[in-house]
């Protein structure tokens, strides 16, 4: 590879300074070789390749700590997308479309409408007829194909809509009555089935039995294709300038496999660190594994993290992730009084994996030197976590978590002792600012207002001692926006803001989140930064994101982007 020579440009390495340079130079190994004047870094090389940028800014490529891409990019792509669509009308022409090219009796399958994955500035309430479409308009679209509109967590209660094909293939008829478990089934006004399905319809987080059945009629994830949708996703990453991510949660050994396959095959357009979730149970049905399976599970981790490692430039295998609760909105979150649940009884969560199998989780870290990553959303999450941790002596502990990069991650909850505590041991955290930009709300109605405090308090961690990542998971996808969330700390459905001394962050704090903070938590050194001998990924964007207006931010457009000196992605 020729050396590179980037000008015309601002250069913002985020290198523990806040000069701006002029130029960079990259090296021939698709490393940083310098950063300086043009003169400075013309002299290293005078037949450099150069690159004239136009006046845009250069800063280090984005680092994503806890995105799902292949995740989310596999189901997007598994289904028809009509998450755009204005009104019926448009739905029925794109289901149409699909059906000509599909084989009758197969399903057709598509997204919610609005924008996923919260649903919360644009959904189905925003069709021009304000609701979904029933199966008497779907029908219009076809006969010969079942048709179901999903549901998608994390909302609980949903809504989704099949159409006749769609309610003979799930065995529904109009006998059902009117509710079954917290599945309420809309009616016309001769009594029929409307196909409108209302309450516990997600298509994963939700463990209603009756909607479980349910779906065993749909397509599941079993039937995504996870490479071809992976490498699609990664270029609209590479797109928003991101050009590491962390893997961490809901990742079974069939997704950690795909990574692997696209690294060996050069596909990779970002560098992936990969962890095993050691038993997931976002998607029904679910049954708990025996501690003997479990076992066997980390041990398998265990077999990965000789086989792939933790120090390939591109991909790396570093743990195994433990998560006991599950999300708010389907009642999950784990509480120590009752809440608000989804469908009007109070409930303080659900446990889903044992005491003993967080024992076995944390005496199989420490003994084998794997990453451990908790997946923590509430105060019983915690004090659970920190009550088996106490159980080690601390010494013992602290050496792990700092020698082999403990994380925690969400953290939607976190009081002041939790993150003290986890300071102490040496864990560093990842989180997301739409824990608090879409559930603001939520947790306010259902939990009470006085756990605000408590979401997402980013300045708390930072004062904590904490080194914090910030990822998208289930969004906003835009890293921009995040980051005018992390200064703002607004509820999109209410404009309110929990944006007090503990919450709130400067731009130079929520930029480290992105780059060398990120970086840190991921123990991945090299990359956040542009200073010389770190990795040339590189996000040329539009404006500078240290000093523009907060509408700016969220309105930064990436020009081009860069890993490892090699262009990826250019507008």
């Amino acid at each position: 590879m020729d050396r590179k020579l980037l000008t015309e440009c601002s250069v913002r390495p985020f290198d523990g300074t806040d000069e701006i340079h002029e130029s960079l130079l990259v090296g021939r190994d698709g490393r940083v070789e310098g950063i300086g004047s043009v003169a400075e870094m013309t002299a290293l090389d005078p037949d450099a390749q150069r690159m004239d940028l136009g006046g845009a800014v250069v800063m280090p490529g984005l680092i994503d700590t806890h995105p799902h891409v292949l995740h989310f990019g596999a189901r997007q792509r598994a289904v028809l997308d009509i998450t755009d669509c204005q009104n019926h009308d448009e739905i029925v022409g794109r289901i149409r479309e699909r059906a000509a090219v599909t084989p009758p009796g197969e399903w057709i399958v598509t997204t919610p409408v609005g924008e996923p994955h919260y649903f919360v500035r644009r959904s189905h309430r925003d069709l021009d007829e304000r609701r979904l479409p029933d199966r008497f308009v779907l029908d219009r679209a076809t006969i010969d194909h079942p048709v179901h509109i999903e549901a998608w967590a994390p909302k609980s209660p949903n809504v989704c809509s099949f159409n006749t094909a769609g309610l003979r293939a799930c065995g529904l008829t109009d006998t059902v009555p009117d509710q079954v478990s917290d599945v309420q089934f809309g009616r016309a006004d001769d009594g029929s089935l409307t196909g409108i399905l209302h309450g516990a319809v997600n298509n994963y987080y939700c463990f209603d039995p009756f909607w479980v059945q349910i779906r065993m009629h749909l397509p599941g994830p079993a039937t995504w294709e996870l490479h071809d949708s992976t490498v699609e996703e990664m270029a609209d990453y590479n797109a928003r300038g991101v050009t590491t991510i962390f893997e961490g949660h809901n990742m079974s050994p069939s997704h950690i496999s795909a990574y692997r396959d696209l690294h060996r095959d050069g596909r990779l357009s970002l560098r992936v660190k990969t962890a095993l979730e050691v038993e997931g149970f976002a998607y029904p049905p679910w049954q708990p594994l025996t501690l003997q399976e479990y076992q066997a599970n980390l041990d398998m981790a265990a077999r990965l993290a000789a086989e792939i490692g933790d120090t390939d430039d591109t991909f790396r295998f570093s743990g195994v992730t433990f998560g006991q609760g599950g999300p708010c909105w389907p009642g999950g979150i784990r509480m120590p009084e009752p809440y608000d649940g989804p469908y009007g009884r109070p409930t303080t969560g659900i446990t889903f994996l044992s005491p003993e199998k967080l024992s076995a989780f944390v005496s199989t870290c420490l003994e084998t030197g794997l990453q451990a990553n908790f997946v923590l959303t509430g105060y019983r999450d915690h004090d659970d976590v920190l009550a088996e941790l106490a159980r080690h002596p601390a010494d013992e502990v602290r050496a792990a978590a700092t020698a082999n990069n403990w994380l925690i991650q969400h953290a939607i909850l976190i009081t002041e002792a939790h993150a003290h505590a986890y300071s102490d041991l040496g864990f560093k955290l990842t989180t997301c600012m739409g824990f608090s930009a879409a559930k603001g709300d939520l947790y306010g109605d259902r939990i009470g207002t006085w756990a605000w405090k408590d979401q997402v308090p980013l300045k708390r961690l930072l004062r904590a001692g904490l080194v914090v990542g910030l990822g998208t998971d289930w969004g906003p996808k835009n890293p921009w926006e995040n980051l005018v969330l992390a200064e703002t700390h607004e509820f999109w459905g209410s404009g309110r803001r929990n944006d007090g001394p503990d919450h709130a962050v400067s731009r130079k704090e929520a930029l480290a989140m992105w780059t060398t903070d990120a970086a840190r938590t991921l123990s991945w050194d090299g990359i956040g930064t542009l200073a010389p001998g770190a990795w040339a990924d590189v996000a040329v964007v539009d404006r500078d994101p240290l000093t523009c207006t907060l509408d700016e931010l969220a309105e930064t457009n990436v020009l081009a982007t860069m890993l490892g000196g090699e262009w990826v992605y250019q507008s």
